[in-house]
């Protein structure tokens, strides 16, 4: 789409709809609260301080791929380097007047900028409508795949509507020309201090490290005091339909324990509750159990369909460790509920209410537990097979795996 006055590209079906899917679960699995009001956010370089270095994978050949589109579209080629790339939520009540992306002193640098949809607009969010102030086209409406470039000076001022409901996920690029700003520096560095323990390519532990407990409190003005708002981490379960309770077997909960003590208990062992019974699989955070929640729900369909044994290659289950919870544990269980999500409604709100168009079963929810480690330690091989040719080049993007 040529316009010399105001230079954007708008690529429709760019990215695939089953990328977009892993995407989406790798954003609401890890995410944290992010730069604006009512935005979260999953930088890559949170994603590697969080041992879960192993999701950048799925987001590599993405940035290449934009930066290419960019070189090419803008005339620029071999000039660009990525200045940031993250997954970005835009909840209810997140919106954004007239604006160029580089209208702060601190963000001169940024020459271009890509927004790629992973959702859709009156499908699983209203309102976010992005607008262009001149030029055309001057509306996009949201479509998961779809990616819309353009330069990030006031040559393309833009704005985005209110969120009113659900949640708007993005994977947001800026790019410069400048090389001091190229992120992959950066993330190597990083990666290299993550993956010091790691002797003749044994993995390390899959298993996610929760960042600071400020990180995921909303609002984030609420955090110093934890009196109001939420955990997204607990605020995200509770819409899904599960709840925590603490893997301890020396102490039980008790009134006197403070909020700040309690949210300390979200980085321990933890097992997960659905209704009147306990999942005895433990956890051993938070996040590991987010992530497997969230990975149920992405892979929902190819779990039943192994579980029943309709897939090519039926996958035996062992039967799930389930139990009913007792008066005194559910007790337990709703003292922590008030705590880690004092608001249900905002929660509710803030993420939109999830609809189950399902019957939860806990065999199918045993199988996801073996798959998401396989699929984890896929992409852990793949990124210790990747690292020594970062290292050597010193920039991140796809080549190919070694036999």
């Amino acid at each position: 789409m040529a316009d010399s006055e105001h230079p954007r590209l708008i690529l429709h079906n760019f990215l695939p709809l089953d990328l977009c899917k892993e995407l989406e679960f790798i954003h609401k699995s890890c995410c944290t609260v992010g730069y604006r009001p009512n935005v979260l956010s999953t930088t890559l370089s949170h994603l590697i301080a969080t041992n879960s270095a192993h999701f950048i994978l799925p987001i590599i050949p993405i940035r290449e791929r934009l930066r290419e589109k960019a070189e090419e579209y803008f005339g620029c080629q071999y000039e660009l380097f990525v200045e940031f790339t993250g997954l970005i939520s835009w909840c209810r009540g997140a919106s954004i007047g007239w604006h160029s992306d580089d209208n702060r002193p601190y963000l001169k640098q940024r020459d271009f900028a890509a927004v790629c949809y992973l959702n859709s607009y009156d499908v699983d969010f209203k309102g976010g409508i992005f607008h262009f102030k001149d030029g055309e086209p001057a509306d996009i409406v949201p479509m998961a795949g779809d990616v819309i470039m353009y330069t990030a000076d006031d040559q393309n001022i833009h704005s985005v509507d209110e969120i009113t409901e659900g949640e708007r996920i993005t994977l947001t690029l800026w790019f410069s020309r400048d090389a001091s700003h190229d992120e992959d520096s950066k993330l190597l560095s990083s990666l290299s201090q993550a993956l010091l323990g790691v002797v003749d390519r044994k993995l390390l532990s899959y298993l996610p490290v929760p960042g600071s407990t400020n990180m995921y409190w909303f609002p984030p003005d609420e955090a110093s005091s934890f009196l109001s708002g939420f955990d997204i981490r607990c605020g995200r379960l509770h819409i899904l339909g599960f709840d925590i309770h603490p893997f301890q077997e020396t102490r039980h909960l008790s009134a006197s324990d403070s909020s700040c003590n309690l949210l300390e208990l979200l980085s321990g062992p933890l097992l997960l509750v659905r209704e009147s019974e306990l999942f005895e699989t433990q956890f051993l955070n938070i996040m590991h159990a987010l992530q497997l929640v969230q990975f149920y729900h992405w892979k929902l369909f190819s779990l039943k369909t192994k579980v029943e044994g309709t897939s090519p290659t039926p996958t035996p289950t062992p039967t799930p460790n389930v139990i009913p919870i007792s008066p005194n544990e559910k007790t337990e269980i709703g003292h922590l509920k008030s705590v880690f999500v004092k608001d249900l409604q905002l929660a509710e709100g803030f993420f939109g209410k999830t609809e189950m168009d399902y019957e939860f079963e806990w065999l199918t929810f045993s199988a996801a537990v073996p798959e998401w480690e396989c699929y984890v330690f896929k992409l852990q091989k793949e990124l210790l097979l990747h690292l020594p040719h970062w290292r050597t080049n010193q920039s991140i993007f796809c080549v190919p795996l070694e036999e």
